[in-house]
């Protein structure tokens, strides 16, 4: 039952992977206008809602959320209107929303969307140009659909601030950290440039150990063998990360593996297993991998870390 529940999760990443082949609409250079009910179809905007203490009227997938995101808890007045890609237009128009927010890679159901309440378009990541910003712009963007704008610059601040008092605790010599997310025992997400978990480690005054090209999310899918081939590439080993959850037996048959035992990473140094964070997410995201890695990073007799 759960290879079969992992076998659909993966299949779900790989229709969100595939559409970034796909050209994606363009951002709506609308001003955002206060809304009492709002609709997300985004973990990233959920979780940014939530963390600003507005959260939404409605949100997309919330098992989901609660696997993958984990933190900030949902709560319980927030309704459930299904898949981010296929919601329930019947359980939307119960929620009588005046603003539906959603990413550029599903914006195909914006037509259909427009029928219920005013749908914005909003994006976040693209393939060029520092994510940080962007992230910023995003928070205070959000903060302006719920009417609250304060709420998102005391959201800024609470992270950068965060970050920077992590930043002061981390030890002098860190490696490059060469962050993984496992898509089955041979293949994974290697994490890089454009992307969430990069940029919060430059915050944090960390290297990222993958030097390859990245699609437009800041990750490449390849098989565990580059993970070598990163290592010869740099004048110094990177240290593996690898970001949880992870597909059922993965984790038993890389204590077997020939292949994962000879890894220069894995030779050199203990790999650091986190909690599941949520790499396409915003602000908040990047506060719980900031402090999952600091907590690591202090604490290297441990292998594994949960959240802080």
């Amino acid at each position: 039952m759960r290879t079969r529940v992992w076998s659909s999760v993966v299949i779900l990443w790989l229709l969100l992977v595939l559409s970034t082949i796909v050209p994606a609409a363009e951002d709506e250079s609308q001003e955002p206008v206060p809304a009492s009910r709002l609709v997300v179809l985004n973990w990233g905007f959920l979780e940014t809602l939530i963390a600003m203490g507005h959260p939404p009227a409605a949100a997309a997938n919330l098992s989901g959320y609660r696997t993958w995101v984990s933190e900030p808890a949902v709560p319980e007045s927030v309704v459930d209107v299904g898949l981010r890609n296929q919601p329930s237009l019947e359980l939307l128009a119960d929620v009588a929303p005046d603003r539906i927010l959603l990413a550029p890679h599903i914006a195909s159901v914006k037509p259909q969307l427009d029928r219920i309440a005013p749908t914005t378009v909003m994006r976040l990541f693209s393939p060029d140009g520092d994510l940080w910003p962007k992230l910023v712009s995003l928070t205070r963007d959000m903060a302006a659909w719920t009417g609250a704008p304060s709420a998102g610059d005391r959201l800024v601040r609470r992270v950068e601030a965060r970050l920077a008092e992590l930043k002061q605790r981390l030890p002098d010599d860190v490696p490059p950290l060469l962050v993984v997310q496992f898509m089955d025992d041979r293949h994974v997400r290697v994490f890089g440039d454009h992307g969430l978990f990069a940029a919060t480690l430059e915050r944090m005054g960390l290297r990222s150990g993958w030097r390859g090209t990245t699609n437009y999310w800041g990750f490449s899918m390849v098989g565990v063998e580059a993970l070598a081939r990163a290592a010869n590439l740099s004048d110094e080993t990177p240290r593996l990360v690898v970001v949880r959850p992870m597909p059922p037996g993965v984790r038993a048959s890389l204590k077997t593996s020939g292949l994962w035992q000879s890894l220069p990473s894995v030779t050199e140094y203990d790999p650091i297993f986190l909690s599941p964070v949520w790499s396409f997410g915003a602000l908040p995201s990047a506060q719980r991998f900031a402090g999952l890695i600091a907590a690591a990073l202090t604490a290297p007799d441990q292998k594994e870390q949960s959240d802080e």
